[in-house]
């Protein structure tokens, strides 16, 4: 049978008629730009999260820009990040002259290690930027005890893990900022680009506002030199249609996540693999299932696609090893925990729809590459 990685069909065929009026209802308004549908799904999004605010913008990647720029991050300041993330957590950094300095990541999580932190801030440090990985949140109560004790704002990188919480509160409710990325592929995904902002400083959500229209509080009037970053009204119509049902489709997810575990661990694989670990007091969100493949990684998914399982690799270059960072200086080895995960891990399909079938064929294709 074929199992695709990511399968939309079945989701967007259950709400067609629903997203069709939503789109009718912007079509008719004409407000394609923002817009009343973009309003009210930022307020929505600001009660799943938790927050004050929730602010649309035009992708995830400007979502990380935005909050960098409303921190006033510039030449000559640092920004500490993970080099095992999408290339958009430090792109942003860098396409403002900051200098992105990097920390390794828990070989279980893949998250940034926490206990690292503190030992890179240096005076020039102007921000902290975890990444909430694969759906799990990052430890942010280490991370924002550091943050507290010198004084630095903290920007959650929160892409994949829209609903993710650690001890009761929700991603992008533990900071200064969080960003958030509407992809077709995330958990709460758009037709297109689109992504959002959270925070609970009314200051910081009115700049961010002015930055996403060319930095005009009001139209015509620069009070920064801001970004053309907003979310378009189809989207935001089509977005609340889908908002409500988030929660179960993250279930789901979770469910299939135990279904992996538990049939990985029935069929005696977890010596050959690692299966995902879940942190205390957290609720991972699974926006992607990833094993580690302790050995011929590669060849068990070549294995895979000729059964047409769909697979993937996040990330097979960590970003401190990419051609366009080499001017930062760093090399093969400074940091193994990112270099190994980049040569072991494998993300296989955990969609809502997939089915119990879908999942068994999955877990004794990789018991027969194996055997």
């Amino acid at each position: 049978m074929k199992v695709p990685l990511l399968d939309l069909s079945e989701q967007n065929a259950t709400l067609r008629p629903e997203i069709e009026a939503a789109l009718g209802r912007v079509l008719d308004s004409n407000g394609f730009i923002l817009g009343a549908e973009v309003a009210a799904l930022e307020k929505e999004l600001a009660e799943y999260c938790g927050t004050e605010h929730a602010i649309g913008c035009a992708s995830g990647s400007d979502a990380i820009l935005l909050a960098l720029m409303a921190l006033n991050v510039g030449p000559g300041d640092e920004v500490i990040t993970t080099p095992y993330s999408f290339f958009a957590t430090v792109s942003s950094i860098t396409r403002l002259g900051a200098t992105p300095v990097f920390v390794d990541i828990e070989p279980t999580t893949y998250n940034i290690d926490a206990t690292q932190l503190e030992a890179k801030i240096t005076p020039r440090t102007k921000a902290l930027e975890p990444v909430h990985l694969y759906g799990q949140c990052a430890d942010m109560e280490t991370i924002n005890a550091v943050a507290y004790k010198y004084g630095i704002p903290v920007v959650e990188d929160a892409a994949q893990a829209i609903g993710a919480e650690e001890g009761g509160l929700r991603a992008g409710a533990m900071s200064a900022i969080g960003c958030f990325s509407f992809y077709p592929s995330k958990n709460l995904g758009g037709m297109g680009d689109g992504g959002f902002l959270t925070t609970n400083d009314d200051a910081l959500a009115a700049k961010l506002r002015a930055l996403r229209v060319h930095g005009a509080e009001e139209k015509y009037y620069h009070k920064y030199i801001g970004l053309n970053s907003r979310l378009d009204g189809f989207q935001g119509a089509l977005l609340r249609i889908k908002l409500p049902h988030l929660d179960t489709w993250t279930e789901k997810r979770r469910t299939n996540a135990a279904n992996y575990n538990r049939l990985f661990t029935d069929l005696g694989l977890t010596e050959q693999i690692g299966l995902p670990v879940e942190r205390e007091n957290t609720r991972h969100i699974y926006n992607q299932y990833v094993i580690r493949v302790h050995q011929k990684r590669d060849e068990l998914r070549s294995f895979l696609a000729d059964k047409e399982i769909g697979t993937d690799i996040y990330y097979p270059v960590p970003l401190h090893l990419q051609e366009c960072f080499a001017y930062l200086g760093y090399a093969k080895g400074d940091l193994p925990e990112s270099e190994k995960a980049a040569s072991e891990t494998l993300a296989l399909p955990v969609y809502p729809e997939l089915r119990a079938e879908q999942q068994r064929f999955v877990v004794e294709s990789v018991s027969e590459f194996f055997s």
